[in-house]
């Protein structure tokens, strides 16, 4: 316990927190408890658990304009982001970095009780054009308008493409231009719908990979 002999102006003599006081040949001095400093060394398994938090957050940053709408319905006290981030750490992410396996068939891009679209079928129509097609799936809680998000994912680049509210769920299929960067490159592919007012947000589906 640490004492103020003179006061709260005065020198601090014993221990407070992760500081020493005390006076040396009159003068007063204040230095780090290094058993503090000890206490606070981090085990090797609390290192690796940060590195992969970290991993994750760095891995889901592409995703965040699709996630902040995918997730909005449960950004209750919190973001879109982390609710992403709960609901996908433990189901996609396997193992300690650097040894991360990342499932990205079960990765969630949304979640929500929209029902989504049905016979979903994505490939390469050109170099650099993405051909969609889909049955709409107009029943009890669906309307023509409701839109559809697509994210597609190059693990070469670590980048992401895609749109959101660009064609609506009665138009059953759309071709999408994807940057040039991504021209030619295998893409992992989500498909999502949200209502015209992103009120209503559906469970994401995966669509696997997609190679020209």
């Amino acid at each position: 316990m640490a004492k103020l002999k003179a006061g709260i102006l005065g020198p601090l003599s014993g221990k407070l927190g992760p500081v020493i006081g005390g006076t040396w040949k009159g003068i007063p001095y204040i230095r780090m408890n290094k058993e503090a400093d000890i206490k606070r060394e981090r085990s090797p398994a609390q290192l690796a658990n940060e590195e992969k938090f970290k991993f994750v957050n760095d891995w889901l940053v592409p995703f965040h304009p699709f996630i902040t709408i995918g997730f909005s319905n449960l950004a209750v006290g919190k973001t879109a982001i982390a609710a992403a981030l709960k609901a996908n750490y433990k189901t996609v992410f396997t193992g300690l970095a650097p040894n991360i396996v990342v499932a990205y068939d079960q990765f969630q891009l949304s979640s929500g009780i929209l029902p989504g679209v049905l016979n979903v079928n994505i490939s390469f129509s050109g170099p650099d054009v993405i051909q969609l097609t889909w049955e709409q799936n107009a029943i009890k809680g669906t309307t023509y308008n409701d839109q559809l998000m697509l994210a597609l994912y190059s693990e070469e680049l670590a980048a992401c493409d895609g749109f959101a509210g660009a064609v609506n769920r009665s138009r059953q299929q759309y071709n999408f231009m994807i940057q040039g960067e991504m021209s030619g490159k295998p893409l992992h592919a989500w498909l999502s719908l949200t209502s015209l007012e992103r009120r209503n947000i559906s469970d994401s589906i995966y669509l696997g990979i997609i190679t020209p």
